[in-house]
């Protein structure tokens, strides 16, 4: 004996209702894989952040601190181009302006301002990244103005302090310079900055 099914119809509104359910199921598909797609790609940023935060700020014992180009003009005003030197075994950062200060002959620290920005020589770059590779130099533009030794208000250096970005120490240079009210300008740190003078 042969069986038969029936299929009993379903009301309109039972189908209309099912295919409210599946489109609200494909839509939660559609939002599931957008949010999975963000996730990865925040993961894949990530790990790429993860890569440059594992090359460190470049310490001070692993820099060295020279002078570079001498630079003079009317008006008084000198400068000098400060150099940054990666001489540790591994790749490092600097960003931003080194500071400065000045010492008298006895390493005795003396009153002393550093502004950052542009300086007479140069116009301060902005403020960047950079990976020193060993070897490799990073150098901003030191300016000052200089007085005669009677002039009032007047700072006689023998030492620059140069402290690298993000350091608590710094490096001496032989400085012996006058140094009116010890203003000293300073660019921030690049590759190479081109210089008037």
């Amino acid at each position: 004996m042969t069986q038969h099914q029936s299929l009993t119809p379903r009301p309109a509104a039972a189908d209309r209702s099912e295919r409210r359910r599946s489109l609200v199921r494909a839509a939660l598909a559609v939002t599931a894989a957008a949010g999975l797609g963000i996730t990865a790609a925040g993961v894949a940023g990530a790990t790429g952040t993860g890569a440059a935060a594992s090359t460190p700020t470049c310490s001070v014992a692993g820099l060295s601190a020279s002078f570079g180009q001498q630079l003079a003009g009317g008006m008084n005003h000198q400068g000098v181009v400060l150099k940054l030197k990666n001489v540790g075994a591994r790749t490092c950062l600097l960003r931003g302006y080194p500071g400065l200060g000045l010492e008298n002959g006895t390493h005795r620290t003396l009153p002393s301002t550093t502004h950052w920005g542009d300086t007479w020589y140069a116009k301060s770059p902005a403020k960047s990244t950079l990976t020193l590779h060993r070897g490799q130099s990073a150098e901003a533009v030191v300016a000052w103005t200089h007085a005669n030794t009677g002039t009032s208000d007047a700072v006689h250096a023998s030492y620059l302090q140069v402290t690298p970005p993000a350091a608590t120490s710094h490096k001496t240079l032989k400085f012996p310079q006058w140094v009116d009210n010890g203003d000293l300008n300073v660019t921030a740190l690049a590759y190479r900055i081109p210089v008037d003078g």
